[in-house]
């Protein structure tokens, strides 16, 4: 039988269409729905950064590619390309609606041409106090160098000339638009119960003739245009140089990268845009797309908050762990049990608090941890350097490779390196992305180690609205071998052996590829056979094959995806015991977790590893076994309650349509994350039908 995929780019981009679908969804508070433009447009930005610049590269390859990866670049491009330009024009006409709708609940986004005689003023005094400081035009005309336009930055394209002269004396220049120093969005004085918005750019129009007061034109008319640039790092393989050097090298090339995309104005006159088309010098073909007045949607992420609270959602306090909350040491605690912490349904100022325990308990003699995305301010990060200050041994293995967190990586790295803390800079062509912490604690005479491995990175701003699990735990079966991991990644020789843990880039294809056929085996003799996967991706070609192979013996199996999802479910006789669906909703779902019926004696796993070829082969990634049985039932609970969603959960299918799943007459509305809430909250009511 031919085996059916889909490419996955393709499926990343219907993956954001269902974020999109949230900027339309009337049950979303209208606010939200503008942040999602905002989501939907960052999403959007990073895969061109990243996945279209790799596949222009792959086109100028040619022979040999579509082999090596499934499908025909080229052929991939022309279809982003159409379905990027649909989405653009429905994106301006979704954002219109929600500012038409804003304007019935009071609150107003003003342009240059419709402000009254307090708001010139007001604007007027602001561009002069903050923003015409940070503005420098560029005349492109006469510049002897056209500028180098940045990447994820916004120009103004203007046009100038005098009355009478629009041949002769016509000029061109460029203005960076500073969203890097200033907000983009200005809030103006506050009328009654009416609010006013008005986006920076608008303020800059407002005043255009200004800035160029010194030139003595007439007519000022400025246009936005946006380049996005390829964002893969090329590595010196200088072997003189340093992993930190080469890193810090590559990403300053990163902003140097050739531009693999080209938003612009539609209004923009012809004659400006070839000049700078022409003057740009680009080395290979990038996709154009004509867009409106407004582009970098992604600051629509932070639109303010003005209005109604309904206009807001309400994100509920984490709730503090039961058994966590009252301890006097949460080492006592952990040794007695293993214990899961799931985010953001619950606190993670649990592991903060775990971390600053051990800086300064005077049992601990050493803290050994994984960082791949810290926070700007991270409390990690100065807990650690206490601990250091305490006298304890502190290892820290930093990904440098970690994508658009290079630099905040380097510089953490540098300020506990300088602390006195063993840094591990990652594994030369292996990146780590595992999430791993283990202490050492003087008990008794003897060394007791407590373990962390998580779905998600060591960052309290991010825990606040990713889902991911984590399991705290002294069980010396998986202590131990979290320890080989570190010694592997001290002498990466020790690659060490594992029966509890599934470590990548070794054992866990092989360990995934094995649970898979111990399921086709049960189903083909008739007996019980069930797989359930909750993945943030489901791409790679070998393991979405044995789902098929699995589904065509009988084995049911559940997935639960957030993105890319290259399986297609329900196909007669290839998947058709295949169900997948796809949750989006005010939380980013992050969490991964495998269940495998195996005979009746489930094994379930907590990873940081998606299934990708990547994660799989080319990153260092853990799978944990979960031992406890009432965390067994704590995590089928959380799947349970997502297989449910009929709110927020879509149907994944071959048409990639993204329907919702919605609840069929007298079955109880489940909206999955307000459910797992309150599950931990202890007042979930069942979800059953009348």
């Amino acid at each position: 039988m031919k085996y059916k995929y889909i490419p996955r780019d393709i499926s990343w981009l219907s993956f954001n269409e269902r974020v999109f679908q949230e900027a339309t969804d009337k049950t979303v508070p209208l606010i939200e729905r503008m942040k999602f433009l905002g989501i939907f447009s960052s999403n959007l930005d990073e895969f061109f950064r990243v996945r279209v610049a790799t596949l222009s590269r792959l086109a100028e390859v040619k022979k040999g590619v579509s082999e090596f990866i499934g499908e025909d670049p080229a052929k991939l491009l022309k279809l982003i390309h159409k379905k990027v330009l649909g989405q653009q024009e429905e994106l301006e006409n979704v954002y219109k609606a929600i500012v038409d709708e804003l304007a019935t609940h009071k609150i107003f986004l003003v342009d240059e041409k419709n402000l009254n005689k307090e708001q010139s003023a007001f604007v007027l005094k602001y561009f002069h106090e903050s923003v015409l400081p940070t503005l420098a035009p560029v005349m492109i005309e006469t510049a002897p160098n056209f500028p180098y336009l940045n990447d994820k930055a916004i120009y103004f394209a203007v046009k100038l000339w005098r009355k009478g002269e629009v041949k002769k004396g016509m000029k061109y220049a460029l203005i960076h638009i500073p969203t890097d120093v200033l907000p983009r969005f200005v809030v103006l004085p506050k009328q009654g119960e009416t609010r006013y918005i008005i986006l920076l750019d608008n303020v800059i129009r407002f005043c255009l003739n200004e800035v160029f007061a010194v030139l003595e034109v007439d007519k000022a008319e400025a246009y936005t245009i946006k380049l996005t640039r390829d964002a893969e790092l090329d590595i010196d393989q200088d072997l003189s140089k340093s992993i930190v050097e080469k890193i810090e090298k590559s990403v300053k090339d990163r902003k140097k990268g050739d531009p693999v995309r080209m938003v612009y104005d539609r209004d923009i006159p012809k004659d400006l845009l070839q000049f700078i088309m022409k003057k740009i010098k680009m080395k290979r073909a990038i996709t154009l797309i004509p867009g409106g007045r407004y582009h970098n949607f992604r600051d629509f992420i932070n639109f303010p908050s003005v209005g109604n609270r309904e206009l807001l959602y309400h994100y509920p306090a984490p709730l503090p762990h039961p058994e966590l909350s009252k301890a006097r040491s949460l080492f006592s605690v952990i040794k007695k049990k293993d214990i899961l912490l799931c985010y953001p349904y619950q606190s993670f100022n649990h592991i903060i608090d775990l971390l600053r325990e051990a800086s300064i308990d005077p049992k601990v003699t050493s803290i050994k941890m994984t960082l791949y995305r810290l926070a700007k301010k991270s409390s990690i990060a100065y807990i650690l350097a206490n601990a250091l200050k305490n006298g304890k041994s502190v290892t820290v293995v930093v990904e440098l490779q970690a994508r658009f967190d290079e630099e905040a990586n380097i510089f953490w790295a540098n300020q506990l390196k300088e602390e006195g803390a063993e840094v591990i800079y990652g594994i030369s062509g292996l990146k780590v992305h595992s999430k791993l912490l283990l202490i050492n604690r003087e008990e008794n005479g003897e060394i007791v180690t407590y373990g962390h491995v998580g779905t998600g990175n060591f960052n309290e701003d991010t825990a606040r609205l990713y889902s991911d699990c984590t399991l705290l735990t002294s069980d010396k079966r998986i202590t131990g071998e979290i320890s080989k991991v570190f010694n592997f990644y001290s002498n990466n020789f020790k690659i060490g052996h594992y029966e509890h843990l599934l470590v990548s880039p070794f054992f866990m294809r092989k360990k995934f590829i094995k649970f898979i056929n111990k399921e086709i085996k049960h189903a083909e003799a008739g007996k019980e056979a069930y797989i359930i996967l909750k993945l943030n991706s489901i791409v790679d070609t070998e393991l979405v094959k044995k789902l098929y192979q699995a589904s065509q013996a009988g084995v049911k199996i559940k997935l639960i995806v957030r993105s890319s999802c290259s399986v297609i479910p329900g196909i007669k006789g290839l998947s058709e015991n295949i169900e997948a669906i796809s949750i989006v909703d005010k939380y980013l779902e992050h969490s991964r977790i495998l269940v495998f019926c195996n005979g009746g004696d489930e094994r379930i796993y907590l990873t940081s590893a998606d299934w990708m070829y990547r994660n799989l082969d080319l990153r260092n990634e853990i799978a944990v076994p979960i031992y406890d049985k009432k965390i067994r039932e704590k995590l089928k609970k959380i799947l349970d309650i997502q297989l449910h969603d009929n709110t927020k959960a879509r149907l994944l299918n071959e048409t990639q349509d993204n329907h919702y799943k919605l609840a069929l007459p007298g079955v109880k509305k489940v909206r999955a994350q307000d459910d797992i809430y309150n599950y931990f909250k202890g007042r979930l009511i069942a979800h059953k039908p009348k």
